[in-house]
């Protein structure tokens, strides 16, 4: 495997990591946010 892709996968899972991190970290913070659902 290429180097290049290794570092396309890597950013893939931070970067989709990151986001679900985020989510959860807002969802948590924010609760009354999330009430519409």
């Amino acid at each position: 495997m290429s180097a290049t892709a290794i570092a396309m996968m890597v950013i893939a899972i931070v970067v989709i990591g990151g986001g679900l991190i985020v989510s959860a970290t807002v969802l948590m913070t924010h609760p009354e946010e999330s009430e519409e659902d």
